[in-house]
């Protein structure tokens, strides 16, 4: 696309100015590019407007017709208003109703011209048709603006609705883009190589760009409201194959850099397996073996560990970080939370200081800062969160990194990471099973390895939905596991707005339990507590001096006490599924049955509903996995500003699986000829203002 399209300011153009400007700028449009980008969310046939008095009931239609009446109806019994819009179109009357929003009386006058879309029903009362809450649009008597078959824009055709903002009506937007599409059409230039687009049979870009702002008669209107059409896909696609080649360039770069070669004949390493109190499954040893290949080459390495909740990644790293030492070098594990790192640091400084190897923990709140000892070598292990990609920490030689829960993280910061040493190896781990087509997206410059078995000792927890009338149930459940020696969790849920709501919950929470179970010790544990208490509580836990131990979600992740084997989940409904399902990873990790106990308080909606039988019908991490991503979406998924990450607004990694496949096939074969992009001289532009901001792909000297 050329360079003025997005260098063009919006309010220069046709029917904006500097009003409408601030307005368009809140729906991110700032040149003309954005708003050729800022596709419409759904389409309306308004080449077949339907009559009133032809209209189904319960279905989604459109209408046009004049307005006879407008007016508030105050109900104060109920304390509540309605708007009510009396439509004609010459066959019949129709309402539209809006439920306390008064002020939507002065968006309309009796005589104008509207489209109404909507789910008609009939009114019990007075037996006359309606549409709750409908879209709407006023459509003024002068609609002469022509489009390029001579039909209007706004009626007559497949009419785009985009998403507006106050002050700015989906009318308005639509004829600013018709304007910008009749003006600026011409300086679209396609950026895809030519045989891509025929290999894969997808349409030149300003014909695209054309048809999803303003299809054809005659379209499949399912295809382009799902994002779908033909049209939808060139788009798509050029987001995802941008996004692969990105990711082909570093994957590249990372393949040529120099590394360290480490040897990988380690008496320390020999000496850890023969300590760890059980045997290594087939798959850690099978990706430790990855692990170890990578380790030996000249590059650095690259590698993904991923793995289900329990399957004993930390310890695969910790091998790997033992070699590393072995070999005189250091190593951090980055973790994206406080507590996280500091289970680390607990599981890992007890394991390796009886080797003779020296570790630390470095969090935003470690009062004790030994960068001194960091700085000297001193410190074999460093553990930590962001604080070790902050100024002022500097390792003598980093050797190996390793990033925990790596989609919390990104691109960048691992970049960040990378540049505190000359091209340490890179260990990612992450405990949320992810589809493989879509860890490529997340993942596609790294090398993959999977822990695809458990522990044999690791036996399936049984899960059960409680209401709040069965809390007698939930209490024998609790004392016949601590009866028969065992131990319980028992968690809140974490109010982030609130952490004092957080707090007080799991206090009351503790101090019900002690009530109910006066013979049994009851700890605590949240995450204002110090470190050092935290440890010492978990510590207490783990030698069985406490029965039950209250938390907030600080035992998520990272701890491992086999005698623990019921969790009680509180307010079940509030967690997401991936955080339920660590959660229970927690328990079923000894050689006893284990439960876990879902605590649910109606009413809840459709998407508590599907995530709490999900959890009752599944143990599968990557089962679980798809129906998070189902429910949610890939947005919420991974975090929709995944670090470091261009932001795809037009593809979804989800429905358009077998697309972004095909973008990486195309996008990696490119790569392999021309790594610098040198053949293509308006891709290689693309591909820099698609990353910009993010990594600078071509790097110079």
């Amino acid at each position: 696309m050329d360079k003025d399209l997005s260098d063009l300011q919006i309010q220069y153009t046709k029917g904006v100015g500097p009003q409408r400007s601030r307005l368009l700028n809140r729906l991110g449009i700032r040149t003309v590019r954005d708003a050729l980008y800022y596709l419409p969310h759904r389409y309306e046939d308004r080449s077949n407007l339907r009559k009133i008095s032809n209209l189904r009931y319960n279905n989604v239609e459109t209408i046009a017709g004049r307005v006879v009446a407008a007016e508030v109806i105050r109900l104060p019994k109920r304390k509540m208003t309605i708007f009510e819009l009396i439509v004609n179109d010459g066959s019949g009357f129709i309402r539209g109703k809006w439920f306390n929003q008064p002020f939507m009386q002065k968006n309309f006058k009796v005589g104008q011209q509207v489209v109404l879309c909507g789910t008609v029903k009939i009114n019990s009362y007075h037996g006359g048709i309606e549409m709750d809450n409908p879209e709407y649009e006023i459509i003024s008597d002068v609609a002469s603006t022509r489009f390029r078959d001579d039909s209007f824009i706004h009626t007559n055709r497949v009419v785009p609705v985009y998403r507006v903002t106050s002050g700015l009506s989906v009318r308005q937007i639509r004829s600013i883009m018709f304007n910008i599409l009749n003006t600026c059409i011409q300086d679209v230039h396609d950026p895809m190589p030519v045989e891509i687009l025929k290999r894969n049979n997808l349409p030149i870009l300003s014909e695209s760009l054309s048809q999803v702002h303003f299809p054809d008669a005659g379209v499949d209107l399912g295809l382009f409201n799902r994002g779908v059409s033909n049209f939808h896909k060139r788009l798509s696609f050029d987001e995802l194959f941008l996004f692969e080649l990105g990711l082909a360039i570093m994957k590249r770069s990372a393949a040529l850099d120099k590394g360290i070669a480490f040897h990988p004949e380690s008496m320390r390493l020999k000496r850890l397996i023969r300590m760890l109190p059980f045997r290594l499954t087939m798959a850690q040893e099978r990706v430790f073996s990855d692990i170890l290949k990578d380790m030996k080459l000249p590059h650095p390495m690259n590698r993904l560990m991923q793995g289900d909740v329990g399957c004993g990644k930390t310890i695969v790293a910790l091998m790997a970080m033992t070699v590393a030492a072995e070999n005189g070098y250091q190593s951090a594990l980055m973790a994206p939370t406080e507590i996280l790192a500091e289970q680390h640091y607990i599981n890992i400084h007890r394991m390796i200081e009886d080797m003779g190897l020296k570790i630390c923990l470095l969090t935003g709140s470690t009062k004790e800062r030994p960068l001194h000892e960091i700085a000297s070598g001193e410190i074999d292990i460093i553990v930590g969160t962001h604080a070790l990609i902050q100024e002022g920490v500097t390792f003598k030689n980093l050797g190996l990194v390793i990033i925990d829960e790596q989609h919390r993280f990104g691109v960048m910061q691992r970049a960040l990471l990378r540049k505190k040493a000359l091209n340490p190896d890179v260990l990612v781990m992450t405990a949320t099973p992810i589809p493989r087509t879509l860890s490529l997206t997340l993942y596609g410059d790294l090398d993959y390895s999977i822990i695809d078995e458990l522990p044999p000792e690791r036996r399936p927890v049984e899960t059960m939905l409680f209401n709040v009338h069965q809390k007698d149930k939930i209490y024998r459940l609790i004392r016949e596991e601590v009866h028969k020696g065992r131990q319980v969790y028992v968690v809140y849920p974490l109010i982030e707005e609130s952490e004092k709501v957080d707090l007080r919950s799991a206090i009351q929470g503790k101090n019900a339990f002690e009530k109910v179970f006066p013979e049994f010790s009851v700890g605590l544990i949240h995450g204002r507590m110090k470190p050092q208490e935290r440890e010492e509580l978990m510590t207490s836990f783990k030698n069985g001096v406490i029965d039950i131990l209250v938390s907030t979600t600080v035992i998520e992740v990272g701890v491992d006490v086999p005698n623990a084997t019921l969790m009680l989940i509180i307010h079940a409904e509030r967690f997401g599924l991936s955080q339920l399902h660590q959660l229970r990873g927690r328990v079923g990790r000894g050689a006893h049955k284990s439960y876990c106990i879902l605590l649910a308080y109606e009413p809840y909606g459709d998407d508590a509903r599907k995530r709490l039988d999900i959890m009752i019908r599944s143990n599968d991490g990557f089962r679980i996995a798809e129906e998070d991503l189902d429910i949610r979406g890939p947005g919420e998924f991974f975090g929709t500003r995944q670090s470091g990450m261009p932001d795809l607004k037009i593809a979804n990694i989800v429905r358009d699986a077998q697309l972004l496949n095909t973008a990486r096939r195309e996008a990696f074969s490119i790569i392999d000829t021309d790594p610098d992009v040198r053949s293509f001289p308006l891709l290689r532009k693309s591909l820099e203002t698609f990353w910009k901001g993010k990594i600078d792909l071509f790097q110079t000297g």
